[in-house]
């Protein structure tokens, strides 16, 4: 099984290594349409800032070419994000394939902004999240959010209601960091790796 992870500015790619060495998968690291084509799952990660990581994709043809993949493909973080309409991270337009719009936490009196460490997840309704327990903690940094819609595919609450997983065909996507979650992470990693 060939497994890509994509190449683009984002700043979390050896943590996504590292979680894929410890499941023993191996990957490659790249933007090469032809590769990412070729490849039996795809990975997106994210750390970043949404209007930089559209520019590098569209750059590449990358924003054109990831929505017409047909294997599986898991987004997480940033990576999530940008599979979505549209962010208010910098007024940027993503890709459109979750139809939902990103929006930026509103600021309430008692919670940070960004939203750092540990939280829940509930309401699991994807293959990714098999073995997993209602309310198993995973690990969050992120400013903005996609809010429920048709196609959350798990939930999560800090400030607001919110999706922490999305899903649409054969596009998953996780606004936590799966890689660095632990023992949940690693199960969601596996999980797609068997799809």
């Amino acid at each position: 099984m060939k497994t890509v992870i994509i190449k683009y500015n984002a700043g979390n790619v050896q943590s996504v290594m590292y979680a894929l060495d410890r499941i023993g998968a191996a990957y490659e690291w790249t933007d090469d349409p032809e590769t990412i084509l070729a490849a039996d799952k795809v990975i997106f990660p994210g750390v970043g800032e949404a209007s930089t990581a559209m520019a590098y994709l569209r750059e590449h043809q990358l924003d054109q070419l990831i929505p017409t993949l047909r294997q599986p493909v898991l987004g997480t973080c940033v990576g999530m994000q940008l599979m979505c309409r549209y962010s208010e991270e910098n007024d940027t337009t993503c890709m459109g394939i979750f139809d939902v719009d990103v929006l930026r936490f509103p600021r309430v009196s008692g919670f940070k902004v960004p939203q750092t460490g540990w939280n829940d997840i509930y309401e699991l309704n994807n293959p990714l999240c098999a073995g997993l327990n209602e309310h198993d903690y995973v690990y969050y940094n992120h400013g903005y959010y996609a809010p429920l819609c048709d196609q959350t595919a798990a939930k999560t609450n800090y400030i607001l209601e919110y999706s922490a997983m999305l899903q649409k065909d054969n596009f998953f996507a996780a606004q936590f960091h799966s890689e660095i979650s632990g023992n949940v992470g690693q199960r969601i990693f596996e999980n797609f790796l068997k799809l």
